[in-house]
């Protein structure tokens, strides 16, 4: 018996290697503000995972409305520019046919606005494994990794016992506890050892070979 039946997959730094337009977009930003930080790319690594109010508030010491006001220039130049800049992870692809092959219900549940996650997963081809995809709302809705993960399991009918959340960051293992699901952080992505010692996920996994060696002979 498998343990899990739905797989709730991350999408940036987990699917996709994501950080050249969202870099872009936030230094971009960041220049629209009328602000003069040249953050690095190390820097801007933590960006990926939370949402951007999030990261504009806490990284760059934004007021609210701010941090409202650059989230909006960011996604105005990104639906533009930055959404296709990236590549899918190697093994992302396979392992999702992998295990949709081996029976599991595949979802998205990212903190990615949808309509960008949309354009994504149908452009690089990871739609056609995904029963549903769940991604944040222009309009707010959905503002936390914890409430994505919620609307994914509502639509798919499943109960937290029967979920495993699929990312990389600590937020993606914070939401999914918030929910009291299992989660798995892949060392794909963004997050380094140390993050994933904090997050203390249920599983830790240095590939996507592992993930689906364990997901498809010891669940």
């Amino acid at each position: 018996m498998k343990r899990y039946k739905y797989l709730l997959f991350d999408l940036d730094g987990t699917l996709m290697q994501s950080h050249p337009g969202i870099f872009a977009g936030i230094r971009h930003a960041l220049k629209e503000m009328g602000r003069a930080e040249e953050p690095t790319d190390e820097y801007l690594r933590r960006c990926i995972g939370p949402s951007l109010v999030y990261s504009f508030s806490n990284f760059f010491h934004m007021s609210e409305e701010d941090a409202e006001r650059a989230t909006a220039i960011y996604r105005a130049w990104y639906g533009r520019e930055g959404v296709f800049l990236g590549a899918p992870i190697e093994g992302a692809l396979q392992a999702l046919k992998t295990l949709k092959d081996a029976g599991y219900v595949l979802a998205l549940a990212t903190s990615k606005p949808q309509v960008f996650a949309d354009k994504v997963t149908e452009r690089f081809g990871f739609s056609k494994f995904l029963t549903v995809r769940v991604g944040c709302g222009l309009d707010g809705s959905f503002p936390t990794k914890a409430s994505v993960i919620g609307e994914a399991m509502r639509r798919l009918g499943a109960s937290a016992d029967e979920c495993l959340m699929i990312g990389d960051r600590k937020h993606d293992a914070e939401g999914a506890k918030e929910q009291g699901v299992d989660c798995a952080l892949l060392a794909v992505g963004y997050g380094d050892k140390e993050e994933f010692a904090q997050a203390k996920p249920k599983y830790a996994f240095e590939s996507f070979e592992e993930l689906t060696a364990f997901l498809t002979t010891e669940n």
